[in-house]
């Protein structure tokens, strides 16, 4: 079965002046000859994108699109004008959001994360802003501690929410963050929390004891680099902390106290001194 707006493997079958046909068993789809790569055979079975063209008909390319149907991305606005708002994914014809799935008009020059889908009723591939309706919110096949994919979509007070895994959707709060991030940034993340009401907490950085190794090393790799002195202690500041090592306070006080069991450091009142062996 074709999946438009997807990739498929289609065996060529005919070769022509104007490009080649592939087929699946059943549909003869028509690859132009300006996507047609130097040496196709009849009898070669390629992996290609299909989608429709301006007047409906199934065609194929090799061009690969910025996104797939059923992926979220972050894409830039082209153009806006009556029809809607026309994005940049990679093809030679812009994708269109319709003003019926924009949250608020979307601007020329501007870049927003949106859910790109196969339009039942023409069966064109379009994109919405309307992320909501594309976030699966009742069956959370997610566990604390998964490492999971993350796009960041949306800033609040409380922090930056993200879409997980391009199928549910998490807050990471905004004092567990101690990197620079921004919307549209894809990054990896942890789920930290899955709530009784199906709502995720997500954090950036490793949970429990992962967290206190990882701050270990980041600390004697530190301390190496400086000359064997950190002037970080109990009395600094979160912000001095965050600062030199984008971790928080509570996490460096872990890890320099295993450090110090370890006998790996010593600590003073200006700050931790690496025990040199």
């Amino acid at each position: 079965m074709i999946q438009v707006g997807r990739y498929n493997e289609l065996k060529v079958i005919k070769e022509m002046d104007f490009g080649i046909y592939l087929t699946d068993g059943t549909h003869e789809i028509l690859m132009p000859l300006k996507w047609v790569p130097k040496d196709t055979r009849i009898g070669d079975v390629m992996d290609v994108f299909v989608f429709r063209d301006s007047e409906g008909r199934l065609i194929t390319t090799t061009i690969k699109p910025y996104a797939l149907a059923g992926e979220f991305a972050f894409l830039e606005v082209q153009q806006a004008n009556s029809m809607g708002a026309f994005l940049d994914w990679g093809m030679e014809k812009n994708l269109l959001v319709p003003f019926r799935e924009q949250v608020g008009k979307l601007e020329e020059g501007k870049s927003y994360v949106v859910y790109v889908y196969v339009d039942e009723e023409t069966d064109r591939i379009v994109a919405s802003a309307k992320l909501n309706k594309f976030i699966e919110h009742d069956d959370i096949g997610l566990r604390e501690g998964d490492i999971v994919d993350l796009l960041i979509f949306s800033e609040t007070d409380k922090g930056f929410n993200a879409i997980i895994n391009n199928t549910y959707a998490g807050l990471i709060y905004r004092n567990e963050i101690f990197d620079t991030i921004r919307i549209g940034d894809r990054v990896k993340g942890y789920v930290k929390q899955v709530r009784e009401d199906n709502k995720i907490d997500l954090s950036l950085q490793k949970s429990g004891y992962e967290l206190v190794d990882d701050v270990k090393w980041k600390i004697l790799n530190l301390l190496k680099q400086k000359d064997g002195f950190l002037p970080l202690h109990d009395g600094s500041s979160p912000e001095e902390i965050k600062a030199a090592l984008q971790i928080s306070k509570k996490a460096f006080k872990k890890a320099v106290g295993a450090l110090y069991k370890e006998q790996l450091v010593k600590l003073t009142d200006k700050g931790v001194e690496l025990i040199r062996r």
